[in-house]
């Protein structure tokens, strides 16, 4: 398998999965429709969807039941960032090099943009009963709850508020607090696909809780990786100036190791939480070994990346 084949036909048919759920634009809130669909048209790595499909083929999965928690989870991930964006948060004009919601529809629409996409995000993920193998729904049940907790108060939003808080209020934050962040805000959503597409392949709650620990150990590693190359990473390549964390007084992980600390423990997170994913599949062959292959080239690919 070539990891970089693989991934375009992975994403490219994660993408036509999260698109075929956007909802229709007509009516007459059909200008929410719309820009619910812009926000998430916009482009994007479709990261979350793909990562969720690996897990479900490499856990054992068969059939669509999959599917709507795919567009779900690239729904609430759309929310984040349209309110990221606003002014009352980062204040950013471009998104993906195109206009920001907020910034083609107004700071009004674009919240009620992301409220639609997060409201719409369950709706979506609910139409899973359509289309399960059986009528004992308490794997969907299941998973719901794993993509409700991690994207609530503790989750994301509690991570992202903690954030928020901190540059508002020009707060220099704790290390356990920088964790809270970085476990929340960045890794939550990261756990939240790989054990639902775990939980909905009917896959044991051992390797559940293994996966829940490689996302976590992933989305850590993922962040400190940001935090490196806002030091040895160039303008171009991560697409924004270098240093910005320094400049802005702002307290990272990597403020608290110091550089050599920070690269080794990147270096032992991802490699914890490749090993949880092959302690998984090393066992199996077929489709369920190739999709756990793809999903540790995955995160070697996530915490290498220079930009």
């Amino acid at each position: 398998m070539i990891f970089t084949e693989e991934m375009k036909k992975r994403t490219e048919e994660a993408d036509v999965c999260v698109r075929s759920y956007l909802p229709e634009i007509k009516g007459h809130a059909k200008m929410l429709a719309e820009s619910m669909d812009y926000s998430v048209g916009a482009g994007g790595k479709r990261l979350r969807p793909v990562m969720m499909k690996a897990a479900f083929d490499m856990c054992g999965g068969q059939g669509d039941i999959v599917k709507p928690f795919m567009a779900a989870i690239e729904f609430i991930h759309n929310y984040s960032l349209v309110h990221d964006d606003l002014p009352e948060m980062d204040n950013d004009m471009l998104r993906r090099g195109v206009p920001s919601t907020h910034a083609k529809y107004g700071s009004g629409m674009a919240v009620l943009a992301g409220d639609g996409l997060l409201n719409y995000a369950f709706e979506t993920a609910l139409k899973s009963t359509e289309v399960s193998y059986d009528k004992d729904y308490g794997h969907i049940l299941d998973a719901l709850k794993v993509l409700a907790g991690k994207s609530g108060i503790y989750g994301m939003a509690g991570g992202q508020a903690l954030d928020v808080e901190a540059d508002k209020k020009d707060l220099e934050l704790s290390e356990e607090e920088i964790l809270f962040v970085y476990e929340n805000k960045t890794a939550a959503l990261l756990q939240a696909s790989l054990v639902c597409g775990a939980i909905l392949a009917g896959a044991s709650d051992k390797d559940c809780d293994t996966l829940m620990r490689a996302g976590y150990c992933l989305g850590v590693a993922f962040q400190l990786q940001d935090d490196i190359l806002d030091v040895t990473g160039s303008e171009t390549e991560i697409g924004k100036p270098v240093g910005s964390d320094e400049r802005n007084g702002k307290k990272t992980y990597l403020s608290y190791l110091g550089f050599d600390a920070a690269e080794k423990k990147q270096e032992e997170l991802s490699a914890e939480a490749a090993a949880l994913v092959r302690s998984i599949y090393e066992t199996e062959d077929g489709e369920r070994r190739e999709a756990g292959e793809f999903l540790e080239g995955l995160i070697e690919s996530l915490v290498k990346r220079r930009k």
